[in-house]
């Protein structure tokens, strides 16, 4: 029997079978890669791991006792630690209050707490190597790869033996990504079991040696990854060949400028940005992380107000106050976090869906029925959303369907520019290619897209130009022969175009 053995575990979500009498073993010392579509059963499993889900039949063992555990502390203190894909963070309180949320520190009041929160904060930064994160500051304050990181250590100094990481470095800058893959491997010398959840597969060849692929709900295989091609688990996940991990690029680009920023400055953010989008033209911006790229994209959805400058639609200038006076004029943005601003969790999936266009299904105070039920359906269909009823709150789906919703909603508003943030963060290879087509067609029906990415992959292959940023600035317009991922790395580093 492995160290962590699982077996025939069931869970059903009403009519939904989330995982069909599954069976799953790792070994101490193992980087145990979980791969799927989403909606595939991997982030249950882990739910059920954690004692955070409850489930209808199976066993869970650990070091050959049965696990017994109805709450996530229990789990955590029989062994397993979870780095949960969204964040659980309290926003309002300080990086070492949230590390030690809910523990006993041995103090009689709150000063004394906040400086042993502080003290054993900077102790675990030290073990762990975390640098450029203050304990005291408020979580609020931080970039989302840093909220990542203190997620990452606060599991991590609970020493448990079974350490899940679900989605971890898909919010992470490239710098923390390196010191992920350091950590984990030391966590392998320790004799630690690492369970890595990911959709890049660099990373998970990178990081992993064992893999287990998961199918509606059920482990379809496990392999070594020296014994595995990628096209082999690609057809696992899917259940069939995929030909191809991009749509075909074709040129559906006019003269016809859609999009047009003069001298855009942001505080220290944005440095005089001029940009112009064509007609039926998908524009990617790269660069390293933290460079004005989230700026821009909130600048031209009106979630922020630039200091100077000028936007431009359609020739037209634009007072762009606010993002609904943005997505009334045809500006619409998937952001950054989609579960704090792109959601609204507690409300269903059909509720979060037809927020932006409610007001055009509506006469004199009553929905059409009719309407909504027919641009439901078109938005769960178009991007293949995985629901088990449309009334369920949109949090009860997995994060991958979650950024489908997002987009869909925002596709129902028929925008003129989609800003796209790394908006397949967490998305499985089949989706990606059902989004990346999407995006193709919307620029051969006239669209025009900006979209910026982590993943150099995806702007070489996606986008017909790449402007890559640097410190607020316009480095490179890179199209054609010179859009290499060689060239937008390069350019980011400050480095001549090759």
């Amino acid at each position: 029997m492995s160290y962590l053995e699982i077996k025939s575990l069931s869970k059903s979500f009403g009519g939904v079978k989330a995982l069909q009498d599954v069976d799953f073993g790792a070994d101490k010392g193992e980087i145990h890669a979980l791969l799927g579509e989403n909606g595939a059963g991997k982030s249950t499993l882990i739910k059920c791991m954690g004692a955070c889900q409850s489930y209808d039949s199976g066993e869970i063992f650990l070091g050959g006792q049965k696990l017994t555990a109805t709450h996530p502390k229990q789990a955590m203190a029989a062994g397993i630690g979870i780095v949960f894909q969204e964040l659980s963070l309290i926003p309002n309180l300080s990086v070492a209050d949230n590390l030690f949320l809910g523990m006993n520190l041995g103090n009689k009041t709150s000063v004394t707490r906040k400086k042993i929160a502080c003290k054993k904060a900077k102790a675990i930064f030290e073990k762990f190597k975390v640098e450029g994160v203050d304990p005291e500051r408020n979580v609020e304050t931080l970039s989302l790869s840093e909220k990542q990181t203190i997620e990452i250590v606060k599991v991590l100094s609970r020493n448990t033996e079974v350490i899940v990481f679900d989605e971890a470095t898909s919010a992470l800058t490239e710098t923390r990504v390196e010191w992920l893959y350091k950590l984990v491997k030391q966590l392998q010398q320790e004799n630690k079991i690492i369970i890595f959840i990911s959709h890049r597969m660099g990373e998970i060849r990178r990081f992993c040696n064992v893999v287990t692929v998961f199918r509606n709900g059920q482990n379809v295989g496990t392999n070594r990854l020296d014994k595995i091609e990628n096209d082999e688990l690609v057809q696992m996940m899917l259940g069939r060949k995929m030909t191809g991990f991009y749509p075909e690029k074709v040129n559906t680009c006019r003269e016809q400028i859609v999009l047009e920023t003069k001298d855009l400055y942001f505080e220290h953010y944005l440095d005089h940005i001029n940009i112009s989008l064509k007609l039926g033209e998908v524009v990617g911006i790269g660069g390293l992380a933290g460079q004005g790229q989230n700026a821009l994209l909130l600048a031209l959805s009106g979630a922020v107000k630039a200091q100077k400058g000028e936007i431009f639609l359609s020739g037209k200038e634009m007072k762009l106050k606010n993002p609904r006076k943005a997505m009334d004029a045809g500006i619409s943005l998937v952001p950054e976090e989609r579960a704090a601003e792109g959601l609204i969790l507690e409300l269903s999936i059909a509720d979060n869906l037809l927020l932006p266009v409610i007001s055009k299904i509506t006469k004199v105070g009553m929905i059409n029925k009719k309407k909504e039920k027919e641009l439901l359906a078109h938005a769960v269909e178009s991007l293949s959303i995985k629901v088990g009823n449309i009334a369920n709150p949109v949090n009860s789906l997995s994060g991958g369907n979650q950024q489908k919703v997002v987009l869909a909603k925002l596709m129902m508003t028929n925008p003129k520019v989609l800003l796209l943030y790394d908006f397949t963060r967490g998305v499985d290879v089949g989706t990606k290619n059902t989004m990346f087509t999407l995006l193709r067609q919307l620029a051969a029906d006239g669209n025009c897209i900006l979209f910026y990415s982590t993943d150099m992959e995806e702007l070489v292959n996606v986008c017909d130009r790449v402007l890559v940023m640097d410190s607020g600035s316009i480095k490179a317009d890179l199209s054609e022969d010179k859009l290499t991922e060689e060239n937008i790395l390069r350019a980011s580093i400050g480095d001549g175009v090759a």
